[in-house]
């Protein structure tokens, strides 16, 4: 009794392990002549293995080859049931039993109740199916057994062992009801999980195009408002200059929520080269010395013209980084203050350090910042912060934040320098060929 629990133990470990490989084998459901020829190939090893290991009783042979025929069947569709069945008699055959060609013609019936069933399953619901592929397994060892040992005038074989029989096709029909649900289960899981991840996407692009177009709708009412006061007749040259001004600024930020989506949508690094970050830091200070000046900010530089810091990556993007984060930063600064930005070389990483005396933030608006329309500003949209970020994860850089409200906010950025990354400039320039050749 021990011996046929091991069996039994064994051939129902092999029966199930189809379903640790399904997971990955359901990705591929967008591409159905692969799905179905992995899943063939999946139920053809589990046929395989279990006719390898059968259970001998009474001088009749049991396995649980059924179940997996069952279930490739019903989920492979018509040709794989064509194959499963193929592969049946032909490794029957290398097994060396006999009367392969009388097996071939008694397993022939049930492959046309398949034919019969397989339609009506797809549109089942899940207790039907488990229903379906009970009667399915049990209905191919019953009319395959029945056929071929009666032909052989073996029946009294299945009569000398009734109660094993029985047991041993209760089993089947438990064990098969199992896999089927667990099947079902798993489909199911993975539907959900895609409804989600679509559902979380449409809601995404629709809240920011939202988003988007509220904030471009507003510099459009004003200079829509401006351009009527224009075409007023008596208004002096001063009051022409300061709307005509005043247009163009908000066209100009109407542009710059334009540029953010657009960069939103596409933040890839479009070239790779070599960055010196001392030339970047002296560049970037002085882009926003103006606005600076115009905040009452004072910036401050702290970098070593020295040291050896440079990192792979696309240079405007990196540039297009920086100023968002030191614009967010200038603005934060409500009534003036300083703005400290240093650079230095740290255990094979480039540490980039823009620091502010700003307002600064709770934790709670640290762990929103970067995230799809929210921003700390009345008039942000929070896309050029998501842009930055988004960059400097693609350059395979990091962003650490530090800050308490009335504090100040530090903004920590790291890059691998190019040598601890490339080894040496001339991978770094093997390195970019690649990518561009790629790229082309």
């Amino acid at each position: 009794m021990i011996v046929y629990f091991k069996d039994f133990l064994l051939n129902t470990f092999i029966v199930f392990s189809p379903l640790v490989l399904y997971p990955f084998i359901y990705q591929t459901k967008d591409r159905p002549w692969l799905y179905r020829f992995l899943v063939g190939c999946m139920f053809s090893f589990a046929i395989v293995v279990t006719m390898s290991f059968p259970l001998m009783i009474k001088g009749v042979t049991y396995d649980f080859r059924s179940i997996p025929l069952t279930v490739g069947c019903l989920y492979g569709g018509p040709l794989n049931s064509v194959i499963l069945y193929v592969i049946v008699i032909c490794y029957r055959y290398v097994l060396g039993q006999p009367l392969n060609l009388l097996y071939a013609l008694a397993l022939l019936p049930s492959l046309a109740i398949v034919a019969l069933l397989w339609k009506k399953y797809q549109t089942s619901k899940p207790y039907q199916k488990i229903i379906i592929a009970v009667f399915l397994c049990t209905s191919i060892k019953l009319i395959t057994f029945g056929v071929y040992l009666s032909v052989t005038n073996k029946v009294g074989l299945l009569l000398n062992s009734v109660p094993e029989t029985i047991v041993s096709y209760a089993i089947q029909g438990l064990l098969v009801g199992i896999f089927v649900f667990c099947m079902e289960f798993l489909m199911r899981y993975y539907h959900l999980q895609e409804e989600m991840v679509r559902s979380e996407k449409a809601k995404i692009v629709s809240e920011m195009a939202a988003a988007v177009a509220h904030e471009i709708r507003n510099p459009l009412t004003t200079v829509r408002g401006f351009i009527q006061l224009l075409g007023a007749d008596g208004i002096s040259a001063e009051k022409r200059g300061f709307y005509q001004k005043i247009s163009l600024e908000e066209l100009d930020r109407a542009q710059m929520i334009i540029t953010d989506y657009l960069s939103l949508a596409k933040p890839d690094p479009e070239t790779v080269e070599l960055i010196q970050i001392q030339d970047e830091i002296r560049y970037f200070s002085n882009v926003l010395l103006t606005y600076a000046n115009y905040n009452n900010t004072q910036i401050e530089t702290n970098i070593d013209s020295e040291e050896n810091m440079q990192i792979v990556g696309d240079r405007h993007k990196f540039r297009q980084a920086l100023i968002n984060i030191g614009k967010n930063a200038i603005e934060a600064l409500q009534d003036g203050g300083s703005l400290t930005i240093s650079a230095k070389k740290r255990e094979g990483m480039v540490v980039i350090e823009i620091r502010d005396t700003g307002v600064g933030m709770t934790e709670e608006q640290i762990q929103r910042l970067g995230t799809p329309y929210y921003s700390t500003k009345e008039k942000g949209t929070g896309l050029g912060t998501m842009v930055s970020f988004t960059i400097i994860k693609k350059m395979n850089g990091t962003i650490t934040i530090k800050s308490k409200p009335g504090k100040g906010t530090l903004f920590c950025i790291q890059f691998p320098h190019a040598y601890a990354a490339a080894g040496s400039m001339e991978e770094v320039a093997a390195g970019k060929e690649q990518q561009l050749v790629h790229k082309n």
